[in-house]
């Protein structure tokens, strides 16, 4: 059984929001357990025991929430062991042109440097799910794209 962690933090519930939608849909990929927690509760050790992470974060100057850098900077302790699981990432700001892309790509950019494997996405949000305030029925559908997604690639992969 392929294990997804999708792990999120909001301070709005935009985010949170969004992270249930791509966990909802992870979980609908048969083969897959899929766990959903707020970033405060993950610790650096947690990202070995799963087969695929998926990072959703608000938009903050143009990049990710401090709080989930600061699990991304711990993380170094495990460098290489990351190597080949999956990863994803979503984001939401309060403006369309609040950085979304900007900050999806830098969780993007810590996954590959982890060795993780990261699929784009050919029609709609390519680098992963945006949302500009509350996540709309568009946002809604990306985001459950993204889940099915990660979690069909990681059942292949680990299932």
């Amino acid at each position: 059984m392929a294990k997804v962690l999708v792990a999120y933090y909001s301070r709005t519930g935009n985010t949170k929001k969004m992270a249930e939608m791509v966990a909802e849909a992870a979980g609908e990929v048969p083969g897959t357990a899929v766990t959903l927690r707020p970033i405060g509760e993950v610790k650096p050790a947690d990202l070995l025991k799963f087969d695929a992470l998926v990072m959703g974060s608000p938009v903050y100057y143009g990049t990710m929430a401090a709080e989930i850098k600061s699990l991304i900077d711990k993380s170094v302790k495990y460098h290489g062991q990351l190597d080949g699981k999956v990863g994803g990432a979503f984001a939401s700001s309060g403006g369309p042109g609040g950085g979304n892309e900007t900050t999806i790509l830098d969780l993007l950019k810590a996954m590959l440097i982890h060795g993780m494997i990261v699929k784009g996405e050919p029609a709609g949000d390519h680098y992963g799910p945006i949302a500009v305030g509350a996540p709309d029925k568009r946002s809604a559908g990306e985001c459950r794209k993204l889940g099915r997604s990660v979690a069909t690639l990681a059942k292949r992969l680990f299932g």
